[in-house]
């Protein structure tokens, strides 16, 4: 995974070009140490710019979350979507299709998972409402996706589906959680192990 050196230059950067750096920077911090070990000041350090700078641009730590939140749980809703939407002959089934989609969607940013999924994050504040919104839109599709294929086997118990979604969601979260501590492996990669893996499961289950 890609890593910004310590300080990145301090003039001559464009806004625009000034503020991706410290979204890069202050998403992998957020999804490495989660929101309440994670400083302004580490942020800032990293991208070698001055705090009162990072205000300027994003206003408070939180505001920096929202920012970081709003652009990765936007990319991975999209991707998601795109991939069960996808119905091309021949086509890997959908929980591949997603995985795949997953992994491309966070290649060059895997932390950015867990700003997500981050539990550190101060209750009842817009932070933890808005990261249980995309977390509840990424569920949706997952039941969605989960309920189809329990369909398909017979299976009507809406508490199946349920299940089915939350074991979808914690197997996620341990793909990529593997993924971020193997930054050798490449998307395509990733995409192929969980397409082994899951035929080994259905001849576990089968045996």
């Amino acid at each position: 995974m890609a890593t910004l050196p310590s300080r990145a230059g301090t003039k001559g950067v464009p806004r625009a070009a000034r503020e991706q750096q410290l979204l890069v920077a202050a998403t992998e911090e957020f999804g490495r140490h989660g929101y309440s070990a994670t400083t302004v000041a580490a942020i800032s350090a990293r991208v070698g710019v001055t705090k009162p700078l990072l205000h300027h641009y994003f206003g408070s730590k939180q505001d920096l979350y929202l920012a970081c939140l709003n652009r990765i749980g936007d990319q991975l809703l999209a991707a998601i979507r795109a991939a069960m939407a996808e119905h091309a002959v021949g086509a890997p089934s959908v929980a591949l299709r997603v995985l795949n989609a997953l992994f491309h969607a966070l290649e060059g940013q895997r932390e950015a998972w867990f700003v997500l999924y981050d539990a550190s994050l101060p209750p009842d504040s817009e932070a933890a409402r808005r990261a249980a919104h995309y977390r509840g839109a990424i569920d949706d599709l997952a039941a969605t996706g989960t309920a189809d294929l329990l369909r398909a086997s017979g299976s009507s118990d809406p508490l199946d589906a349920d299940a089915l979604k939350h074991a979808w969601r914690g197997l996620c979260t341990a793909l990529v959680r593997w993924w971020a501590n193997h930054p050798d492996q490449s998307p395509e990669a990733m995409a192929q192990r969980c397409a082994r893996l899951f035929a080994a499961g259905s001849v576990i289950v089968r045996s």
